[in-house]
């Protein structure tokens, strides 16, 4: 069942932009909602929020449930929780922090099964239904996993056209926050110095057919780079969606007083 969705969010990834948010809530109701309200994917936060793998799993179920595409992103690209989220059933898998191609060569070769990679093997897991599917099938096609590598700093931007030449590779995310700081202007993440670097990366990663992500926080900066060519738009976090819309809420009953 997963891997055909996995399929459909490449297929859609590849015709058209996909939209969803980082998620820090450990409510699969709200992981719920996120596909109702027509979410293409969210990205469950293990780098920055209080989700374990053990919690994880149960926010996978409910995006499978409402069709939301779950991806997980992990604290860094030593952690062995790689292997552990697929196992429990993310669809794709987010790790930060990539500085060169040996770095994301050591993500591929945690992320699949040979020949394509060295992920630790079991059957006996949710991904492959705890045994019920045929096991060389289920190695064959976990290999289908996405994955998504986040360049957020200087030495990765040094190193984006051997990064990009590491096989395997469906997205590059680009972290404006990280990438402002390492730039020297933490959290101005509208200057045109970090544009300009986004926008480098967009065009060799478009050149070699790999789409291309980053982090929104308005509608304004989502339209801005889905026209320059970015195909996965994580538009903020629900935790501040929520706090937005009360505080947009209290505003508006006040106002009316």
């Amino acid at each position: 069942m997963m891997t055909e969705r996995i399929r459909q969010f490449k297929k859609k990834l590849k015709g058209d932009c996909v939209v969803g948010p980082f998620s820090k809530t450990l409510d699969p109701a709200f992981i719920e909602i996120m596909g109702h309200a027509g979410c293409d994917f969210v990205i469950l936060d293990l780098e920055h929020g209080p989700n374990s793998v053990e919690t994880v799993q149960g926010l996978i179920r409910a995006a499978q449930v409402a069709n939301l595409f779950p991806i997980v992103r992990v604290k860094g690209k030593d952690s062995s929780t790689i292997g552990e989220v697929l196992d429990v059933g993310a669809g794709g898998i987010h790790v930060p922090q990539i500085t060169d191609a040996k770095a994301a060569s050591h993500v591929m070769q945690l992320a699949k099964f040979a020949p394509d990679g060295m992920r630790g093997v079991c059957r006996f897991v949710r991904a492959a239904g705890y045994s019920s599917q045929d096991r060389f099938q289920y190695f064959e096609e976990a290999n289908e996993a996405v994955v998504v590598l986040g360049l957020e700093g200087t030495e990765a931007l040094e190193n984006v056209d051997q990064i990009i030449a590491v096989a395997g590779i469906d997205i590059i995310f680009v972290g404006p926050y990280d990438l402002s700081q390492s730039l020297g202007i933490t959290g101005q993440i509208d200057d045109p110095l970090v544009a300009e670097e986004m926008k480098k990366i967009i065009d060799k990663c478009v050149s070699k057919g790999i789409a291309v992500g980053t982090f929104v926080e308005t509608i304004e900066s989502a339209k801005k780079w889905r026209d320059l060519g970015v195909k996965y738009l994580c538009y903020s976090v629900d935790v501040g969606i929520f706090h937005d819309a009360c505080q947009e809420i209290v505003y508006q009953i006040n106002l009316a007083r």
